[in-house]
């Protein structure tokens, strides 16, 4: 069999390239029904990859239908196969594209009681949420002879809410009418109406590197191709955005710009005006994902408070701050797009649900929101005062110091690969989150997300201080 061409600087995922020559094999016969695959260990040793990676694509195989997996024996190309290796191979279905973004979510991460720790979540715990206050403000709703609780929501979403958000950003220095605010469900429909409006199959959008994977599995769904910005500690890396932008052309750019994922680090006034330098120049539009905006303690400049939403969409969501189960998020854009976005939300989806946006005004208006979240950014502070040095005296190296919020990168130095540390971390009941994840092409990475208010638990140290010893880890 010939040798497979897997290229670390294509755009193109490794993910896909490997899954992609494995059917061309198998649809002109080097690879025969029945022919077994190379093993994870060798594949992945042969051609630089993580074994993480070559797992992926043979789970993408088997779920095509070309490999079964014969457990204790291997990877092995399916025998029903046989009857179709002389019709065209399909086009890859565009769930599939995303397979590697899935791999957290797969593991019930969402599930919030399923018996795991998840020091490497992407939420709060759920005793720092504000119950009560969101019960009473349910029940306050029901009460109320004007709730429309059966009724469809308004186009642009509940205009008191949309009133408020404009008072908010102008606390941001973010001057937005009503007329310009989409509500959302979350800011994951706000990216996806984003993506719905401004690429078509093939187009480029950078991202962030690292950066927050379900934005990576989101734009491939919309057919992407995904070009990853560097991070620095100050935002991203200005010098190489120039060399995308003029090499590739890209539609969008969608940024973390304050308490980003995963390292926690906020943009500064002279990156972000160089940044919008470069969007004048090259006629960009940027995507600031601002969703921590409410944990933020320290400094951070906002994209959108500096071009007043000219070239920058900006979106907010209530997701991570005040409750997953009402997603609620907005986007605030210049009125044409606004409008534009507003009828796109209509089309897909029609319109969001008032009742959930009447609670969030609720908590909004009437102070809870403002007490809960100085309560979380107390609780977040005094978590990452124990958690980040004992990180670093286990031997663990901070991607750079977090400027807030509940995020830190961090890496071991005999550690190459954290993906099969995760894995076998799952295995024995604690969630952590790999590097692997936040990179918009597969390929190993020494890096791991914490959350630091998730580290309480004893367990989850006793885990870590075998890892950082290279001592084999055990069920917890």
């Amino acid at each position: 069999m010939q040798p497979f061409i897997v290229d670390h600087d294509l755009a193109q995922p490794l993910v896909e390239q490997i899954v992609e020559q494995f059917i061309a094999r198998i649809g002109d016969k080097s690879l025969r029904a029945g022919s077994r695959l190379p093993s994870i260990r060798g594949f992945a040793a042969e051609y630089r990859v993580s074994k993480f990676t070559v797992v992926e694509a043979y789970d993408r195989l088997v779920a095509l239908g070309y490999v079964q997996s014969r457990r204790g024996a291997g990877f092995f190309v399916a025998t029903r196969m046989e009857a179709h290796t002389n019709t065209p191979i399909r086009r890859e279905p565009p769930l599939r594209r995303c397979v590697d973004s899935l791999w957290l979510l797969r593991q019930d991460a969402l599930t919030a009681d399923n018996g795991i720790l998840k020091p490497g979540c992407g939420w709060l715990p759920a005793d720092w949420m504000p119950q009560a206050e969101l019960e009473k403000a349910l029940r306050d709703l029901t009460r109320r002879p004007n709730a429309r609780l059966t009724a469809y929501g308004e186009p642009f979403g509940y205009r008191p809410l949309r009133q408020q958000l404009t008072v908010r950003m102008a606390e941001l220095e973010i001057e937005a009418e009503p007329e310009q605010i989409v509500l959302t469900n979350g800011a994951m429909q706000a990216l996806d109406l984003i993506a719905r409006y401004f690429v078509d199959e093939g187009d480029a959008v950078l991202v962030d590197e690292p950066g927050f994977f379900n934005v990576f599995a989101n734009q491939k769904l919309n057919g992407a191709r995904l070009y990853g910005v560097p991070r620095t500690p100050n935002g991203p890396d200005v010098a190489v955005l120039e060399a995308l932008l003029a090499e590739h052309k890209p539609k969008l750019f969608i940024t973390n710009s304050v308490l980003h994922n995963p390292t926690g680090t906020s943009l500064n006034r002279a990156t972000a005006f160089r940044i919008l330098q470069l969007a004048e120049k090259y006629d960009l539009t940027i995507v600031e994902d601002d969703i921590y905006s409410d944990f933020q303690t320290g400094p951070g400049e906002r994209l959108a408070a500096l071009d007043q939403l000219n070239r920058v969409i900006y979106i907010g969501s209530f997701s991570k701050t005040l409750s997953a189960n009402l997603r609620v998020g907005f986007i605030a854009a210049d009125a044409k797009r606004a409008q534009d976005l507003c009828d796109l939300k209509l089309l897909t989806g029609l319109s969001t649900s008032e009742a959930a946006e009447r609670v969030i005004h609720a908590m909004l208006t009437e102070g809870a929101y403002r007490k809960h979240m100085e309560r979380v950014k107390s609780h977040l502070k005094q978590a990452a005062d124990l958690v980040l040095p004992r990180l670093e005296r286990l031997g663990f190296s901070l991607w750079a110091q977090p400027s807030g919020g509940m995020f830190c990168y961090a890496r071991l130095p005999h550690v190459e690969d954290t993906a099969p540390l995760a894995q076998a971390a799952l295995m024995e009941g604690l969630m952590q989150a790999p590097g692997v994840l936040f990179c918009p092409q597969s390929g190993a990475t020494p890096w791991l997300r914490f959350n630091v208010a998730h580290m309480q638990d004893p367990r989850v140290w006793g885990w870590l201080e075998r890892v950082a010893a290279g001592e084999p880890a055990r069920a917890l």
